[in-house]
């Protein structure tokens, strides 16, 4: 439920503050005072387009912030638990979701979820568990065969076999396009092979080893480097250890006399330690370094052997992936898959087998929910023609058509994630007229009766929510406006109404009527929205009965409608 709608700089919008109450919200005003702005202002709050033609005039940013309370709902809790957003408690076991987005003319615009920051994805993921919009023209919806798949599974409580059937057309369908694969290009995948082969035989009979690259690299450097290296090392060896004045002779003679010292001086002795450690660490660089200098020989041939394998080396690397690494995988990669293409035959046989259990499995499931539907449609019709006479429409005849077709004729290309069977509904307004599709046969005003009675029997959702009519009343008028708003009276039992209207027989059913003015204030237009007391709202039905000059008789008449 929508409690607070807070906008500025929206549109002519300078600062509003607008409250809701639980049950049917009516808004009333001139026409052209601003009605419909306060619904697209919250249409853009959760989630709509927000285009700069929104923006008021002279501003460059505008806000929109709304608060939401919701009850405990498991689909709602694992969407902003995914997303890291927590809830804050209301009491009563609401929750509320406070909603803020920010928006500015360079189009940088920032959403706020619980006060941390969304993305227009998740805005959208939450928008049916809070808001359910139908603006002017929107019964259009109605002429799409797909709502109406979707408002008798919703009349039908089928949420958690449609998500069976879907769980299981995604199995049948993975299942599929393996097979497909698996049968795709025959002479393609024999091209593959001798590919493959012979890849793999390339790379098996280099013996490509990790780092074996960068130990060759540095063996090439020793041997390109033998007489300098030879130098450096016999150099090193003698001021380490042969020459009289070696680095361990004097250090031999440094660590006597500091072990003498220390006997006189015990601060020394620390000492003593870390100097051995030196000339042991000395003594074994020098006996490397003698080694290391015996062992150094020039070799042309294990030169060139080397060059020859780095550069074989550097072919494969090229070839395969830039490093020795990227070839193994590649191998790996490549015999696995050769693998799979010469038991492509067994695999094929397992597909085969597979997909036959999977489709079985989903035609089973789909079958099911074909006969939930089947159940529900009958019980379905009959509630919309009993709603559709409370309407002004008593003549009316509504029928859901199912194309019938049995488990053999059922091909593959009509398998969906939300069944195989396609649903339409058909409607007939006048006496001794066939029932037609919906989108062939239905007026504008018919269809916007229409769309109340199927949101009013369907429940909307499995969840109250906010729905959102915006002069739901265009072209009907008198009886048949006041059987709407009696629908409407209906439909705020169990969820939230908000509706934009100009007709006083509609508007007498509020429970919280709010009014919108369109004020001229130091030159500038500004858009006021404030809640009617008793008083206030006979004036304004008065107003609508009447027009501009309200009479006594008009306010007889309105206390009369508030009355009854």
């Amino acid at each position: 439920m929508l409690t607070l709608l807070n906008i500025s700089n929206v549109a002519l919008i300078d600062e509003q503050r607008v409250e809701f109450e639980e049950g049917l919200n009516l808004l009333t005003g001139e026409t052209g005072s601003g009605k419909s702005i306060i619904v697209d202002a919250l249409g853009v709050l959760i989630g709509g387009r927000f285009g700069s033609d929104l923006l008021k005039s002279g501003t460059d940013r505008a806000f929109i912030e709304g608060l939401f309370l919701v009850t405990p709902n498991r689909q709602l809790d694992s969407i902003l638990e995914t997303a890291g957003i927590d809830f804050t408690e209301a009491g009563d076991g609401d929750r509320e979701v406070i909603i803020r987005r920010e928006l500015s003319s360079s189009g940088r615009n920032k959403i706020f979820i619980n006060h941390q920051l969304a993305t227009q994805t998740l805005l959208r993921e939450l928008r049916p568990f809070l808001v359910d919009i139908h603006g002017q023209g929107d019964q259009q919806t109605l002429f799409d065969v797909e709502t109406h798949l979707e408002l008798l599974d919703s009349f039908a409580g089928l949420s958690a076999i449609r998500e069976e059937v879907s769980a299981a057309y995604q199995s049948w369908n993975k299942v599929r396009s393996d097979l497909q694969d698996l049968r795709s290009d025959e002479a393609a995948k024999f091209q593959l092979v001798d590919v493959l082969k012979f890849q793999i035989d390339e790379l098996e009979r280099a013996r490509l080893a990790p780092g074996e690259d960068e130990s060759l690299a540095e063996e090439k450097r020793r041997l390109q480097n033998v007489e300098k290296l030879t130098e450096l090392a016999s150099e090193s060896y003698r001021l380490i250890y042969e020459d009289d004045e070696a680095a361990l002779a004097r250090l031999r003679l440094a660590e006597k006399q500091i072990e003498e010292l220390s006997q006189y001086e015990t601060a020394f002795t620390e000492y003593l330690e870390p100097l051995a450690s030196a000339r042991a660490t000395l003594e074994d660089l020098s006996f490397s370094l003698r080694d290391f200098s015996e062992k150094l020989e020039f070799s042309p041939a294990r030169l060139a052997e080397i060059e020859n394998r780095l550069a074989e080396m550097s072919r494969l690397k090229r070839k395969y992936g830039g490093a020795i690494e990227s070839a193994l995988e590649h191998l790996a990669r490549s015999e696995d898959r050769l693998r799979q293409i010469e038991h492509a035959d067994e695999q094929e046989a397992e597909l085969v087998e597979r997909l036959a259990a999977a489709r079985a499995n989903y035609l089973e499931a789909a079958q099911r929910l074909h006969r939930e539907r089947m159940r529900a449609a009958k019980k379905f019709e009959q509630a919309v023609e009993r709603d559709l006479s409370a309407v002004a429409m008593e003549n009316a005849k509504f029928q859901i058509q199912i194309n019938p077709s049995t488990q053999n004729e059922i091909e593959d290309a009509a398998f969906t994630a939300k069944g195989i069977h396609r649903i339409e509904f058909y409607f007939s307004a006048n006496v001794g007229e066939a029932v037609k599709p919906l989108a062939k046969v239905a007026s504008g005003g018919e269809a916007s009766r229409l769309m109340l009675v199927l949101k009013t029997v369907a429940n909307a959702s499995e969840f109250p929510r906010t729905i959102v009519f915006d002069e739901i009343d265009s072209g009907i008028g008198g009886r048949v406006s006041e059987a709407v708003g009696l629908k409407l009276k209906k439909l705020a039992q169990s969820n939230q109404v908000l509706c934009v209207t100009h007709q006083p027989q509609i508007a007498r059913f509020a429970d919280n009527h709010l009014i919108v003015q369109k004020n001229v204030a130091s030159g500038r237009t500004e858009i006021k929205v404030a809640k009617l007391d008793r008083r206030g709202r006979v004036e304004e039905l008065a107003r609508m009965l009447t027009g501009a000059e309200i009479t006594e008789s008009a306010r007889r008449h309105a206390r009369e409608l508030i009355k009854r």
